[in-house]
């Protein structure tokens, strides 16, 4: 990231922060029909700060939830978004609050602080914290933490349905058990193979498939401390590609620049596969869980 890019995500830290209050009063109005979490259809009032963690939200409640996803476009990282303040009042009416964490989103996880809703916050269901990698969705270890406690927030929230919510959750795990077995699968072609990222977003799938990450350290550092990498960074990058110790390249598309153009031109020159991918839920898919078996066969064909 950018320096303008930590310049707006301390915007947005302060502009939600500045909208609490509002949002404890829109969670306590009578006259709100969804206050206290419940919908005009007797449905539990869920929040996710990002699509992709509300797609899991959807499908471990059903009919039983409504679900309403902040984030939605791929043009846009967490990271930098602008809470507006009807974003930020939607954590006031809603019973259940999905977020990431690991930092990714603070304005989704200071907007429900300030709520009765019960928090899930995906990154800590891992003991995933600051500073560490935030793109805790490619974790399959995550999604399976995750998928467990907002089914606990749901049976806590409407324990009238708790074997519903039992129900649901073990459909959805039979599902990302068949996602499990098509990473296990595919891993017998990437296992060891070394990639390098123009930005570690898809880390933990790559982790999955046993992959190697080879990305130049002063590139990597660089990405990770969210400055610009150096002459030196991107030369060597650049290098290491043509030089053939690279087999595979990562591309964000949502942070495309003239640096990743660089780097993107020397992987084709040198015909280095390029596996492109983007931070938020593509919308073609409605499902984290086919999203993540379509990247997989990405993986397995580069």
């Amino acid at each position: 990231m950018q320096i303008s890019s930590i310049i707006r995500r301390a915007v947005a830290g302060v502009a939600a922060a500045s909208m609490l209050v509002a949002v404890a009063a829109c969670g306590t109005s009578k006259d709100n029909k969804t206050a206290g979490g419940e919908g005009g259809n007797g449905t539990i009032e869920v929040v996710a700060s990002i699509n992709q963690w509300g797609s899991v939200a959807k499908d471990l409640g059903g009919s039983h939830v409504d679900v309403t996803n902040i984030m939605t476009k791929t043009n846009v990282e967490a990271h930098d978004y602008e809470p507006t303040s009807q974003d930020v009042a939607k954590f006031g009416t809603a019973k259940v609050a999905v977020v990431n964490g690991a930092d990714y989103d603070p304005w989704a996880s200071k907007a429900s602080s300030a709520t009765k809703a019960t928090l899930v916050t995906a990154a800590e269901t891992a003991g995933i914290k600051e500073g560490d990698n935030p793109h805790v969705w490619f974790s399959a270890k995550v999604r399976n933490n995750t998928a467990d406690a907002i089914t606990a927030a749901y049976q806590k929230a409407d324990p009238s349905h708790k074997d519903d919510y039992a129900k649901l959750n073990k459909e959805w795990h039979a599902k990302e058990d068949q996602l499990e077995s098509k990473i296990k699968d595919a891993s017998a072609k990437t296992k060891d193979v070394p990639y390098a990222a123009t930005e570690s977003v898809a880390w933990y799938l790559a982790d999955d498939l046993d992959m190697k990450d080879a990305t130049p350290t002063g590139y990597a550092q660089a990405s990770a401390n969210e400055s610009e990498p150096t002459p030196s960074d991107i030369k060597a990058f650049q290098d290491a590609l043509k030089g053939g110790s690279i087999k595979m390249l990562v591309f964000n598309t949502q942070e495309a620049n003239s640096t990743t153009d660089q780097i993107t031109g020397a992987a084709k020159s040198a015909n280095v596969p390029i596996v492109e991918l983007t931070e938020q839920m593509p919308k073609e898919y409605t499902n984290l869980l086919d999203w993540m078996s379509a990247l997989v066969d990405q993986f397995a064909k580069a």
